[in-house]
């Protein structure tokens, strides 16, 4: 058990959140760079070199260089084992991050410095604080003219409400950026410019009582600048406290250039030092101790077709607690079977290795027959808990899906549920209609482009989409509800879901109270489970 122990506790499991644009994919790069996962940095969009980031896989991404799902990258470093989600940063993905928020233990943010804190940052934000992840600041693109530090700082605690505590400073910005001083060694950290994606670079610390060497490496104004603005410094931010950053309420702060490469280093040792081993999980059985209980995983993501060649359904689980083994049977406890978990593997964006075991923290891909559903447990066949349900969030558009070619029926049908299950997008029946009328809902409405894209590039069937007005969507308490049965204002639509579960699509948000007044006892809520 000790061996289970040790391996566990050098886990560290953590998503990489920001807006788009800020930098994430390249962060994400120079860690794995760190770690020795790979030999060369590729830019993302490709310009510098023919290679593309290896955390974008899908087509569409590559056509477009942005994240539209979420990756799992596994490496070593320094004796941790970490595992990375890195998550779409466009709004329109954001439903792929929120669940994979679920699968983590704490959150790296990424800040743009000329842009502070923008919109999708703040909504990520809120969903960390609902579940209390710790939240560590990567402030990213120094080596271009940036806001006002504490500026910069001021805008973090007052648009996010969480406190801050630099844990190094910015020496300038821009052509002027020299560095970044460390607070805890009280000394400077100049570096000579890394470009070309390589983690090699002169690297100079100097003592901050090293007066010559300072003013040789940074000069004269830098250096008078930086004395003032470390008193200002020492007067004025909150003070480290490690049990507030893990409560999630102090955010440590950290500047640097990742495309240059200057103080992802030291970010990343910061970081592993401060960040937690595997968390304990809520189940309806209670909490699930990571070190004390036998193996059980929850499913947070599927993907299909990750391979066109083989046209498989990739299963995502965060294994919870204790050893994975591959040669054992498991319970699937939605499903109630006893079974293998197939193919079971360790990812690194596409490429894959089959593996014989795992530990808590990291993060599982297995095959997927189509039985498994986001939210999902696994657990050992002795037992039957439930870890608890992932948060199915409103979709605010919606289209009619019509099929060009009538007789792709089977294609159509299969594809759309498929990558309905995936999560990305919800879909729905018109009441009484079977899957005839199929409606589709998504948060974000670049989705309706990747649906229709992954449609005929994976199943070879062309759609036309036909936009409907409905902005409000409510799911029924009680699913025995019969639809038939609830009076309802005109722009009122009846439908089902993929479960057969009751819903109503409304055009105005007025429409919702008096579809609540005419029918007694009626309940509606704003978002649903997977369960």
């Amino acid at each position: 058990m000790s061996d289970i122990k040790t391996e566990i506790n050098r886990r560290r499991t953590f998503a990489i959140i920001s807006h788009p644009d800020a930098g994430k994919t390249t962060l994400t790069e120079k860690f794995l760079l760190y770690g020795g996962a790979i030999n060369l940095a590729g830019s993302v969009k490709g310009k510098a070199t023919a290679r593309h980031a290896v955390s974008d896989w899908m087509e569409i991404e590559k056509e477009r260089g942005i994240s539209v799902t979420s990756s799992v990258l596994q490496f070593e470093y320094d004796d941790y084992c970490i595992n990375i989600l890195d998550t779409p940063g466009h709004q329109d993905f954001s439903e792929d991050t929120y669940r994979t928020l679920m699968a983590a233990d704490s959150a790296v943010m990424v800040i743009d410095a000329s842009k502070g804190v923008e919109a999708q940052t703040r909504k990520l934000f809120k969903v960390c604080v609902m579940r209390h992840i710790p939240i560590f600041t990567f402030i990213n693109k120094m080596d271009r003219d940036a806001n006002d530090t504490f500026d910069l700082l001021d805008e973090i605690e007052k648009e996010l409400g969480i406190a801050t505590c630099p844990m190094n400073w910015p020496i300038g910005s821009g052509k002027e950026f020299k560095g970044v001083y460390d607070r805890r060694s009280k000394s400077v950290v100049t570096y000579s410019d890394t470009q070309k994606g390589t983690k090699e670079g002169e690297t100079n610390i100097i003592p901050l009582t090293d007066e010559e060497g300072l003013l040789s490496h940074i000069g004269n104004d830098a250096r008078d600048k930086l004395t003032e603005e470390i008193e200002l410094l020492d007067g004025a931010s909150a003070e480290f406290d490690l049990e507030l950053v893990q409560s999630g309420d102090l955010t440590p702060v950290f500047f640097g250039s990742a495309l240059t490469n200057f103080g992802v280093e030291i970010f990343l040792k910061y970081f592993l030092e401060m960040t937690t081993t595997p968390l304990p999980r809520k189940a309806d059985a209670g909490l699930i101790q990571p070190t004390e209980h036998e193996f059980s995983a929850f499913v947070f993501k599927i993907q299909a077709n990750m391979n066109k060649a083989h046209r498989d359904r990739i299963a995502f689980m965060r294994i919870c607690s204790g050893r994975f083994d591959a040669s054992k049977e498991v319970r699937h406890v939605q499903g109630n079977k006893v079974m293998r978990l197939s193919q079971p593997q360790q990812l690194m964006a596409n490429d894959r290795k089959i593996l014989e075991e795992a530990y808590a923290g990291d993060i599982i891909g297995v095959f997927d027959p189509g039985v498994f559903s986001i939210g999902d447990t696994v657990c050992m066949p002795g037992e039957q808990f439930r870890y608890e349900g992932i948060p199915t969030f409103a979709p605010e558009h919606f289209a009619r899906v019509r099929q060009i070619d009538t007789m792709k029926r089977k294609q159509f049908v299969k594809g759309i549920t498929q990558i309905a299950q995936e999560g990305a997008i919800q879909i729905f029946q018109e009441c009484n209609s079977g899957m005839e009328e199929i409606i589709v809902g998504v948060v974000g409405v670049l989705q309706f482009d990747v649906l229709k894209y992954r449609l005929e590039n994976e199943y070879n069937v062309e759609i036309r989409l036909e936009n409907l007005p409905y902005e409000y969507i409510r799911w029924i308490v009680d699913e025995s509800t019969d639809l038939n049965s609830i009076s309802g204002t005109s722009d009122m639509k009846k439908i089902t879901d993929l479960k057969g579960r009751p819903l109503l699509l409304f055009v105005h948000e007025w429409s919702i109270g008096m579809t609540l007044d005419r029918n007694q006892g009626l309940e509606l809520a704003e978002f649903g489970t997977n369960e």
